[in-house]
């Protein structure tokens, strides 16, 4: 086989084409979609495994709990060899492939965590679906952060952060600008949405090392398997935790233009689900992050039903198509059937559109870019089989897989060091101190200024004058009032009387 790519299948019904993905142009983006149960897993198990094989480490979701099979060697069944045979596949073998499990929850794999600081407030504002000015609310508090040396590490620092800045609008008006009680409640409501679909797990330290995902061993690209069954139930979470990878490593890879075999490989199980539920600025970041990554040496391949669950813009970017049978129930499958056979380059040998609707199980119509990207005409196509096992592993294997990996014990204890949330409370509990402090002292200012008054309007008692000593009464005093006692009595009056008229007579 050549050594420059991946082996895909060959053998169709109606052509003996081999089918490979080149190696050199895996970074140019594809595309696998097909009917529920048509073989779109094990499609994106095979190329897994030939990327892995060319040493490019993979990325995957794991919807259904199937691929993580990879990690084990697969079962021998004579119709795996059997396929083998028919597509000329010589060098067939059962092997396993170096896996690492992960899990945002933390429950099937190694915990997946980044800061608030690495998702940055653009992103962040992206995946909360703000508003410009909510977004320049958070923008402030990112700044204010920054240069108060707060880490913003997981939500109960940012939420922290929000509320010192709702305290404290008045002060940093004039520096950062108008800050809005009402935008910085929209955006506290906003984490609460996300924080009910498990972002708490996900936002934390210790943060991911991207190197321990772009990893070899023994010369085999390392296959990280995101163990998301549970995660589908939180869709933006989903969307938040591919779009923040991608932007990661968008940001941190070197710009290589066209690398030999890509760096890194994604692949976006269930795609529907990332475009369905994401508002437009997270899907415009989307597209924007998918078509210049490519340069940075990284592949992205969307697994879906329809190739209409994925934007048009996004669609155009994904060169490499393996598309699988759908079926024409409705007016919409219909509809779908014919776009779909629209996007492939036209085979003289048959009509793509009827090809799509009758290829069976583990058949596909594909179209791979061929010399200077140039999309190959469309080829009925047998897959090959898959070296590993078809299926998941069982809970004893999960736990030996997750205790063998080299990673084991590296993420699983969550850090929970001093961030913005701790030192806001230390700075609001310093305040109430001297809050107190200055409180007590102005009592005693009152108090001593009180005394002091007190102390002003002080008037000394006015000294005694001396008095002789009291005596008893004089006889003549006692006289003299009992004769006006008795002048004052009926019979004292009738006396004088008397008197006052013998005087008078006698003159």
């Amino acid at each position: 086989m050549d050594k420059s790519g991946i082996f895909i299948g060959g053998g169709g019904a109606e052509q003996d084409t081999a089918q490979v993905l080149h190696l050199d142009l895996a970074n140019r983006h594809g595309l696998v979609t097909g009917a529920t149960g048509t073989g779109k897993t094990v499609t994106m198990q095979i190329l897994a495994e030939g990327f892995s094989a060319a040493g490019v480490p993979v990325f995957m979701a794991d919807v259904k709990g199937d691929v993580s099979g990879l990690s084990q060697a697969g079962t021998p069944k004579d119709f795996l060899f059997s396929r083998a045979e028919k597509i000329a596949l010589t060098d067939y073998e059962l092997k396993a492939f170096p896996v690492v499990l992960w899990d945002l929850f933390g429950a099937d794999g190694h915990p997946v965590r980044t800061t608030i600081t690495d998702i940055g407030p653009l992103l962040l504002s992206q995946m909360l679906d703000l508003t410009e000015v909510q977004e320049g609310v958070l923008t402030i508090a990112f700044a204010v952060a920054d240069d108060e040396d707060l880490a913003l590490l997981d939500l109960e620092d940012l939420r922290a952060m929000l509320v010192w800045l709702d305290e404290n609008a008045p002060d940093i008006k004039a520096r950062y600008g108008n800050v809005s009680s009402a935008s910085i409640g929209a955006i506290q409501r906003a984490l609460l949405v996300l924080e009910n679909e498990g972002a708490a797990g996900f936002l934390g330290e210790p943060a991911l090392d991207l190197a321990d995902m772009m990893a070899t061993d023994g010369g085999l690209g390392r296959i990280n398997v995101l163990m998301a069954n549970k995660l589908m139930s939180s869709p933006r979470l989903y969307a938040m935790f591919l779009l923040w990878l991608l932007s990661e490593l968008f940001e941190t890879l070197p710009e290589i233009g066209n690398p030999d075999k890509p760096v890194l490989v994604f692949f976006f199980d269930e795609a529907h689900l990332l475009f369905d539920t994401a508002p437009k600025a997270l899907i415009d970041r989307i597209e924007q992050v998918v078509r210049l990554i490519r340069s940075k040496g990284v592949g992205v391949y969307f697994v879906t039903q329809n190739p209409d669950d994925v934007p048009p813009d996004v669609l155009s970017q994904l060169g490499n198509r393996i598309q699988h049978a759908l079926r024409a129930f409705t007016p919409r499958d219909a509809k779908a059937l014919r776009l779909a056979s629209e996007t492939f380059r036209p085979n003289p040998d048959f009509d793509t559109e009827e090809a799509i609707r009758s290829v069976g199980t583990g058949e596909a119509v594909t179209s791979m870019l061929e010399k200077k990207a140039v999309p190959g005409i469309a080829q009925r196509t047998l897959i090959r089989p898959p070296c590993s096992r078809m299926g998941p592993l069982t809970k004893p294997e999960r736990a030996a897989v997750i205790a063998a990996s080299p990673l084991a014990g590296k993420y699983e204890a969550a850090i929970n060091r001093e961030s913005a949330q701790e030192k806001l409370a230390a700075r609001a509990e310093a305040a109430a101190v001297e809050t107190r402090r200055a409180e007590e002292a102005a009592q005693e200012t009152k108090d001593a200024f009180a005394e002091f008054n007190k102390a002003r309007r002080y008037k000394p008692p006015m000294p005694k004058r001396t008095q002789s000593k009291r005596r008893g009464p004089s006889l003549t005093d006692a006289l003299a009032k009992t004769v006006v006692k008795q002048l004052n009595s009926r019979e004292g009056q009738k006396l004088v009387r008397g008197i006052l008229g013998s005087l008078f007579r006698s003159r």
